[in-house]
């Protein structure tokens, strides 16, 4: 048992949360959509990525910190 890996319990439940963020996340991808010509560099999705990463990590602490206690 000690040769075993130590598992990150934090990717599971991050797998577990994403259905539960679907509008984050076509949010974001609408706004990649709109901004996939753009040469000039100065159009970003930056606050779209947080606000689906920020759901995804919302939902995940509370599981994780369960198993904390």
């Amino acid at each position: 048992m000690a040769d075993e890996e130590p598992v990150d319990p934090k990717k599971y439940h991050e797998e577990l949360c994403k259905p539960k963020c679907v509008k984050p996340l076509l949010e974001y991808k609408a706004c990649a959509k709109r901004i996939e010509g753009d040469e000039s560099g100065h159009k970003h999705c930056t606050g779209q990525y947080f606000d689906y990463w920020r759901c995804i990590d919302k939902c995940v602490a509370s599981k994780l910190f369960e198993k904390l206690k």
